[in-house]
């Protein structure tokens, strides 16, 4: 179990982080077909590994982490970086939805409280503040057009009345960001058990958002707190001017191991060991992943991954997947993994 000190109660709780990982991520085709959404890179490190990351500094320590198509991925590269946490893998055969994906994890969790954050959420905010406010919490965050998702209408003390999803006419602009503290785990599987046993679904699929309302609806007590921001991961666009936001906020960083002849790096980028760029410029808001190589190129606001060879092109707003060959023009591209792309004259 993993021991989180509460201030408050001035005693150990036992806290599992829950990590929601199964989604296709289609909205990142063709990444998606060979990458887990959750491995894309953003700023030199993945999203995984920026949530992950946060939890631990709040001495969050066990970890579930629900997993579906290409799951496989997720456990090695898990394994891999972490070896020291205690971390256990459900897989969600069939998508049924959120809701359904917690409740696989209710044999796991046990009486303990949970730290849920879906898998493709980055958002600033403290985690040790809010383990140690004492009830249940849900993120929140200000946005401009609340329709497309889970919505919170609260009171003038910030406690929520009630939570729909993607409400056609929403009452409150204060939309759900994906993360979740709950205490009473109980309370949360009954309401899941609930949903699933009377079909209650919303948008074809049994959403976390009906079951927290169902909890509501009984009693428990849920307090929102708001993130600092929320950095948006679920589409190319999105996840570019992500990938350039959290380089300007936290630097840049190129490894020691690298060879740049005749090259001009414009910062913030981020470059991973091993890359070999000549004669180009590279930046701003430039990620490469390990062992890529440049030539004769010009790259700005884009993601590049590992052991890609680039040759004789210029892009930008581009996301070009790992194992992959671009030679040629200039263009915006959005390229999976394992592609050869020659754009130059036959």
């Amino acid at each position: 179990m993993c021991g989180v000190w509460s201030a408050i109660d001035e005693k150990k709780i036992y806290m599992k982080a829950i990590i929601p990982v199964a989604g296709a991520g289609t909205k990142l085709r063709p990444h998606t077909y060979t990458q887990p959404k959750a491995l894309i890179p953003l700023a030199g490190r993945t999203i995984l590994s920026i949530i992950v990351d946060q939890l631990m500094e709040a001495d969050i320590t066990e970890f579930i982490f629900i997993v579906g198509y290409l799951g496989e991925k997720i456990q090695d590269y898990v394994k891999q970086k972490y070896p020291q946490l205690s971390v256990h893998f459900v897989y969600q055969n069939e998508r049924h939805g959120i809701g359904h994906a917690i409740l696989l994890t209710k044999g796991i969790v046990g009486d303990d409280e949970v730290f849920i954050v879906l898998g493709d959420t980055i958002c600033e905010y403290n985690v040790r503040e809010v383990l140690e406010i004492p009830h249940s919490l849900l993120g929140v965050k200000r946005v401009d057009d609340p329709r497309n998702f889970g919505v919170a209408e609260l009171d003038d003390d910030g406690g929520i009345n009630r939570v729909v999803e993607k409400p056609q006419i929403p009452k409150s602009n204060m939309a759900l960001v994906g993360i979740y503290r709950i205490k009473e785990t109980a309370s949360l599987f009954n309401c899941l058990e609930n949903n699933i046993r009377n079909q209650l679904t919303s948008y074809g699929e049994y959403n976390l958002t009906d079951a927290i309302e169902c909890m509501i609806r009984s009693g428990v007590r849920f307090q929102a707190f708001k993130v600092q921001n929320w950095f948006d991961c679920g589409k190319k666009e999105t996840l570019l001017e992500s990938n350039a936001k959290l380089l300007k906020k936290f630097g840049g960083s190129i490894a020691d191991d690298h060879h740049f002849e005749n090259t001009i790096i414009i910062q913030p980028v981020s470059i991973a060991a091993g890359c070999d760029i000549r004669n180009s410029i590279v930046g701003p808001n430039v990620a490469i992943g390990e062992k890529t190589r440049v030539n004769y190129s010009i790259i700005k606001d884009s993601i590049i991954g590992s052991f890609a060879d680039l040759y004789d092109i210029v892009l930008t707003h581009s996301l070009i997947g790992s194992d992959t060959e671009v030679k040629g023009e200039s263009r915006s591209l959005n390229i999976g993994d394992n592609t050869e792309i020659d754009l130059g004259e036959s």
